[in-house]
């Protein structure tokens, strides 16, 4: 038996397949997928961080409003804390003024028994322990003689005038005032006095009579010097 040569012509359908490959090496290798990322990938970050950072902008408004509120309430709950004690204190004093206003009398009587010299014995001792009270309460007698009148303060009963004055002054005190702070629940009832009326007239007018005099005087001397 004889070998058979092969001819030319047996591997035109494959040139480059090389003398004794197997047709498998011949066959064109299929495209593996690539592990790789593409230029997708940066992209897909961007929009990644695009939405965590809108994410973070919403959360901070909300946390930006938040705080408004609560410093609104803070500061509400502050006036509203304010109030209440400045209410505390006037229903305080307006209940002080009501129950010390109905024991001014009795004080007025005190102050009378003292300035006759009959407030002695027990009944000077009630009268002392009803004044500490009074002032711990708050209660403040307020006027003297010799003061200005102040008709926010003062009340004028008795009118007179007096040359040894230069305003309108508190000459007699009637009877006592009474404050409880800034409030005054009874004004002193007085007796004032004005300064006289015309003094300064007749100060012009004792002026003006003197220069008269003086020109009567130069007249009878001869006056001055005709030249």
């Amino acid at each position: 038996m004889t070998e058979e040569t092969p001819g030319p012509g047996d591997n035109a359908e494959n040139p480059d397949v090389p003398s004794g490959a197997t047709p498998d090496d011949a066959a064109p290798k299929a495209a593996e997928p690539s592990t790789e990322e593409g230029p997708a990938a940066p992209a897909g970050d961007a929009a990644k961080t695009a939405g965590l950072t809108a994410q973070l902008d919403q959360a901070q408004k909300a946390l930006s409003e938040r705080t408004a509120d609560l410093q609104r309430l803070q500061a509400e709950y502050q006036n509203y804390r304010r109030r209440v004690e400045r209410d505390k204190v006037t229903v305080k004093e307006i209940a002080s003024a009501n129950l010390l206003s109905e024991l001014l009398p009795t004080l007025d009587d005190i102050g009378r028994a003292r300035e006759h010299g009959e407030l002695v014995g027990g009944f000077k001792s009630v009268a002392e322990s009803l004044e500490t009270v009074v002032a711990k309460l708050g209660l403040q007698q307020f006027g003297k003689e010799g003061e200005p009148f102040d008709p926010t303060i003062h009340e004028a009963l008795m009118h007179s005038y007096a040359p040894d004055v230069t305003e309108t002054t508190c000459v007699a005190i009637l009877q006592p005032g009474y404050r409880i702070g800034e409030r005054t629940i009874r004004p002193a009832r007085v007796a004032v006095a004005e300064p006289q009326p015309g003094a300064q007239t007749v100060k012009g007018e004792t002026a003006e009579g003197a220069d008269e005099s003086a020109d009567a005087a130069d007249k009878d001397n001869g006056g001055p010097d005709e030249g």
